[in-house]
């Protein structure tokens, strides 16, 4: 694996052996993460944040931390130059005059390519708009692949907003390419994956119970209704509770489901599903690190 330079803006960015390689190194971190607490020493990452974020944002300075490197950067447009009405291609020319890497995430599809081909240094998209978020993939997908051991052969259901969700659209493209793997769309007609990214999948049935759904799967994907997505507060308002998963709906579930969410929620998954083991949304977040910390370490030829 070799991915020193690189940029990762979306999921097919990686072939299926280089992202397989960039899980090794993640499980090889989690088993031993003392032995990697050097590598990317008198580094710099730059994270460019023209969007809120919690988990992305904290879990990429944390694995940069963990990684013995150093971070910078900006959590919010008006605190940089963008306020007073830079280009995203002079941000990122300026931001590679001082560090090494950068992760970025911004409101409009599209941009994280603009600001690859104006870098100097490897860029990692953190999501641009409804399009992709592919380190959030990788996220989902180690997570899968450390519990169930095989990445083949799943049925998967996606639940929740499939038109404007990144999260949804980047885990179809990179899921898609493994053996056997089935997708569940649940979704309101209003909220269907778009056509782009139904051409990804090999086997898919959409539906719009979830109840119905829910016994066949070996995991679960839960997104939110985003009301920074919408056009209008009606459509928001009127689609926004489509979907709530609590724990009376998981009696029909399989005993070995994995439910996923990319976080925040808001309603849609009951908090009287936290204790339930099934749940992996919290532990999820641990397993972004991880892969961050590879993925950091394996663009910076660390790895």
């Amino acid at each position: 694996m070799n991915l020193q330079g690189k940029h990762l803006i979306a999921p097919h960015d990686l072939t299926m052996a280089e992202t397989d390689g960039l899980f090794a190194l993640a499980e090889k971190i989690i088993a031993a993460p003392e032995d990697y607490a050097d590598v990317c020493r008198g580094k710099l990452l730059a994270t460019l944040f023209y969007e809120p974020s919690t988990r992305t944002r904290l879990s990429f300075e944390a694995a940069m931390l963990r990684l013995g490197g150093r971070v910078i950067g900006f959590s919010e447009p008006q605190s940089s130059s963008a306020a007073k009405g830079e280009s995203l291609a002079d941000t990122i020319r300026s931001i590679a005059c001082y560090a090494d890497i950068a992760v970025m995430r911004h409101p409009k599809e599209g941009a994280a390519f603009v600001a690859a081909q104006n870098s100097e240094i490897p860029l990692i998209n953190a999501g641009d708009g409804g399009h992709f978020h592919p380190t959030q993939t990788l996220t989902d997908l180690l997570t899968i692949r450390h519990e169930k051991r095989r990445l083949d052969g799943l049925t998967v259901g996606l639940c929740g907003d499939l038109k404007f969700g990144r999260t949804v659209h980047s885990l179809i493209c990179a899921f898609a390419r493994y053996t056997g793997v089935k997708f569940v769309l649940i979704s309101p007609d209003e909220l269907r994956v778009p056509e782009y990214v139904c051409a990804e999948m090999h086997d898919y049935s959409e539906v719009r119970d979830l109840a119905d759904a829910l016994p066949e799967l070996d995991v679960l994907y839960m997104t939110r209704v985003q009301r920074e997505r919408f056009f209008n507060e009606e459509d928001y308002i009127r689609l926004k509770d489509s979907y709530i998963l609590d724990a009376a709906k998981l009696k029909n579930a399989k005993s070995d489901l994995m439910i996923l969410h990319p976080l925040p929620r808001v309603n849609e998954i009951a908090t009287d599903v936290d204790d339930d083991p099934r749940a992996f949304y919290f532990r999820q977040m641990k397993f972004g690190m991880y892969v961050r910390m590879a993925l950091l370490a394996a663009l910076l030829g660390k790895a």
